[in-house]
C-alpha cells in the first residue's frame, strides 16, 4: 500500500522481560558510529527515520499531536512524493541490514524484525508495477482527503486553534489542501491514460460527498467551526481580520478546489471509470489485490485461502445463531429471525441521544470489569460522539479516532445515527468493546503512551493486529458477562459474522466477479445486518480492497495464541499478563507477534519447572478464562 494511502488510512518489546517498558532509548549525546553498540545504532536509525518521515508527511505529525509542522498537510500524491518515500525505504532498509541482529537483545530483535517487515512491505508497494496502479487511485469515498480535511479544519480534529498563529496555520493548510486536490486530479488523469481507473460506483459516491459539502454555505460548513469558537485570548481586531481571511480562503481556495474535484469526477472521469466493481476488472488489479491481502493481513494468504476460511467461519457462526434463535423461542427459521432482529421496533433506538447515553452507560459498566483483565489502562480519556452529518451516510456503524500521547486530545468513539431505524440496540455492547474499551482505545493509547517504544511502534501499526485486537476485544464480553442476555449475544455474533462474511464478500468482489447486489444479498441472507449497513459495508470493500479481511485473520490469530498459552500454562495462565504481552509492544505483524508469545510461553513454562507449586484444590486456582 503506498504511503499516501497509508497516511489516510491511519487517520488509523518486551517479550521476555518482566517490566512493561523494557526498551531503553539510545543516549541522546552523539557517539562515534564505530563506538556505538548495536542497540544504540538501531534506535538511532529508528529516530532518524521517524524524523525524516514526519518532515515528508506533516499530517502524521499533526495526528500525533506534534505541532512542529502544523502549517502544512504535506505533498500526498505527487510523483516526487512517491519517489521520496521509495528512497527513504531503501535507505532505511540498507541501514537496518548494516546492524548485526545477532548482537541485539531478544527485545531489540523484535523491534528490528518489525521494522524490517514494515519497510520491505512499504518498498514492495512502491515498486513500479504496483505504484502505477495505486498512484492512479489517490482517493475514494471511504478514505479521501476531501472528507478527512473538513474534520481537521473544523476545530474538532487534531489541529489546534488556540492563538493567532494557529489560525494562520489553518490558512496555510487550506492552500495545501487545494494543491493536493489538484495533484490527485493529475494522478487520476494519468491513470486514465494508462487504463487504470476506479469503479463508477466509487466515483459516484465521491461526487455525492462533494455535492453535500458544496451545498453548505461556507458559514454552515465544518471549515467555519474555528471562527465560531474563537478563544478569549484573541482580541476583537484580530478576530475581524482572521474572519475576513477565512471567508476569503473558503471562497477563493477551499470551495473552488472541492468544485474542481467534483466537476472533474462528474464531467470527465465518471465516463472513463470501470463498470465492474472488483479489482479483477481493473488493469493490473489481480496483482494489486494479492499484494493488498498480504500487506493488510501480514501473512502469505491468497484470495482463495481467505475465501475458504470465510466460508468455514460463516458456517460455524450460523450454528451459534441457531442456538440464540431457539433460546429466545423464535419459531420461524433463521432468515425470518434475521428479519425480525433487523426490523423490530423493540430494538430500534429512539434518538441519537439515547445512543449516546447507552454508550456512556456501557463505558461505566466495562470499566468496572477492566481490572480483572488488564494490569494497565490508558491515561488518555475516551469521549463518545455521533458522526458529523456530512460524513455519516458513507461511514460504518462506528469508528475510533486516536487521541494524543500526552492526553491533550482524547480518543473519540464515533457512532452512526444515519437512517436511525436501521441502527439496533443489540449491537451496542459489541460495538463499544471494539471501538472503545478495551478495543481500539486501549490498544492505540497504551502504545502511544509508552515513550520507551520506538516511534514506529508507538504510532504505527497494521490492520491485522489493530483490528484483530479490537475484534478479539468483542469476545471479552463473554468473559465479562455482557452476553448473558441472548439479544446482546446475537449482537456480538452478528458482528463476528460480519467479519467472517467480509472474508467471503471482499474476495468474492475482487477475485471472483461478485456484483454489488450479490454481495449485499449474501450479507442479508447470513446475518441480521440492515440493508443500510450491508450496503455501506459492501461499498466500503469496493473502495478499499482487502482492508476488511484483516479483522478476522488477526482475531483468529490472537484467539489461537490465547488458547496455546492456556493449554501450556494451565492454572497458572493469567489473562492480565497475556493481554499485557499482546499490547505492550504496539501493533506487530502477526508472525512476529506469534514468535513473541511463543517465547513468553516458553519463559513461563521454564519458571514453572524451576518453582514447583504446592498442590491446591481446583476452586482455589488462579482464574482461567
Amino acid at each position: 500500500m503506498n504511503a499516501a494511502r497509508r497516511l489516510i488510512l491511519s487517520s488509523c518489546l518486551i517479550a521476555l522481560a518482566p517490566a512493561p517498558h523494557a526498551f531503553a532509548q539510545a543516549p541522546a549525546t552523539a557517539i562515534d558510529a564505530a563506538q556505538q553498540s548495536a542497540h544504540e545504532r538501531l534506535f538511532a536509525l529508528f529516530k532518524k527515520s521517524d524524523e525524516a518521515n514526519l518532515k515528508r508527511n506533516p499530517l502524521q505529525a499533526l495526528f500525533r499531536g506534534d505541532m512542529r509542522y502544523v502549517d502544512h498537510l504535506g505533498d500526498l500524491f505527487s510523483d516526487a512524493h512517491y519517489q521520496a518515500e521509495k528512497a527513504a525505504a531503501e535507505h532505511d532498509l540498507a541501514a537496518l541490514q548494516a546492524i548485526s541482529r545477532g548482537e541485539l537483545s531478544p527485545t531489540d530483535q523484535i523491534a528490528y524484525d518489525a521494522f524490517e517487515f514494515e519497510t520491505k512491505d512499504s518498498l514492495r508497494g512502491l515498486q513500479p508495477d504496483l505504484l502505477m496502479l495505486t498512484e492512479s487511485l489517490p482517493m475514494n469515498h471511504f478514505f479521501g482527503l476531501h472528507t478527512q480535511y473538513p474534520t481537521i479544519a473544523s476545530g474538532q480534529g487534531g489541529a489546534p486553534y488556540s492563538n493567532v498563529t494557529d489560525y494562520q496555520a489553518g490558512l496555510s493548510r487550506d492552500r495545501d489542501f487545494a494543491a493536493n486536490i489538484d495533484e490527485a486530479i493529475r494522478q487520476w488523469r494519468k491513470g486514465e491514460a494508462e487504463g487504470v481507473v476506479d469503479s463508477k460506483l466509487t466515483v459516484r459516491n465521491m461526487i455525492e460527498q462533494l455535492d453535500t459539502q458544496l451545498q453548505l454555505k461556507p458559514q454552515d460548513s465544518p471549515y467555519w467551526g474555528p471562527i465560531k469558537a474563537f478563544p478569549a485570548s484573541i482580541g476583537a481586531a484580530d478576530r475581524q481580520r482572521i474572519t475576513d481571511q477565512y471567508r476569503a480562503s473558503l471562497k477563493d481556495v477551499v470551495y473552488p478546489a472541492l468544485k474542481r474535484m467534483r466537476d472533474f469526477l462528474a464531467n470527465e472521469y465518471l465516463g472513463q471509470a470501470r463498470d465492474g466493481v472488483g479489482l479483477m476488472y481493473m488493469k493490473g488489479g489481480d496483482a494489486l489485490y494479492r499484494y493488498d491481502i498480504q500487506s493488510t493481513t501480514t501473512l502469505p494468504y491468497t484470495p482463495d485461502q481467505i475465501h475458504e476460511l470465510g466460508l468455514r467461519e460463516v458456517a460455524r457462526i450460523t450454528q451459534d445463531f441457531e442456538k440464540v434463535r431457539r433460546e429466545v423461542g423464535f419459531t420461524g427459521d433463521l432468515h425470518a429471525f434475521f428479519d425480525y432482529m433487523r426490523t423490530s421496533p423493540n430494538f430500534q433506538p429512539k434518538s441519537g441521544q439515547q445512543l449516546t447515553s447507552d454508550f456512556y452507560r456501557l463505558k461505566a459498566a466495562v470499566e468496572t470489569k477492566v481490572p480483572q483483565y488488564f494490569s494497565r489502562v490508558p491515561k488518555t480519556r475516551l469521549v463518545i460522539r455521533p458522526y458529523p452529518v456530512y460524513r455519516e451516510k458513507f461511514e460504518a456503524g462506528g469508528s475510533y479516532d486516536a487521541g494524543t500521547a500526552d492526553g491533550s486530545r482524547p480518543g473519540t468513539f464515533y457512532f452512526n445515527t444515519y437512517d436511525l431505524p436501521s441502527r439496533s440496540t443489540w449491537e451496542e455492547t459489541t460495538l463499544f468493546l471494539h471501538e472503545g474499551e478495551p478495543g481500539h482505545h486501549f490498544q492505540i493509547s497504551l502504545a502511544q503512551e509508552n515513550p520507551n517504544l520506538p516511534a514506529f511502534m508507538r504510532f504505527g501499526g497494521n490492520t491485522a493486529y489493530v483490528e484483530g485486537w479490537a475484534l478479539y476485544s468483542e469476545t471479552l464480553g463473554y468473559d465479562m458477562g455482557f452476553y448473558k442476555d441472548p439479544y446482546q449475544r446475537f449482537g456480538t455474533l452478528n458482528d463476528e459474522m460480519l467479519r467472517a462474511m467480509r472474508l467471503v464478500v471482499d474476495t468474492g468482489i475482487h477475485s471472483k466477479g461478485w456484483t454489488r447486489n450479490q454481495a449485499i444479498q449474501y450479507m442479508l441472507d447470513n446475518s441480521g445486518e440492515s440493508k443500510t449497513d450491508a450496503t455501506a459495508e459492501v461499498e466500503r470493500y469496493i473502495a478499499i480492497p482487502s482492508q476488511a479481511v484483516a479483522y478476522k485473520v488477526g482475531a483468529l490469530k490472537i484467539q489461537d495464541l490465547r488458547k496455546k498459552a492456556q493449554d501450556a500454562l494451565g492454572s497458572k495462565f493469567d489473562i492480565r499478563e497475556f493481554h499485557d504481552q499482546l499490547l505492550n509492544t504496539g501493533a506487530l505483524p502477526l508472525s512476529i507477534l506469534e514468535q513473541k508469545i511463543d517465547r513468553w510461553i516458553a519463559g513461563e513454562e521454564s519458571q514453572l519447572a524451576k518453582s514447583p507449586q504446592p498442590p491446591h484444590p481446583p476452586d482455589q486456582r488462579r482464574v482461567k478464562l
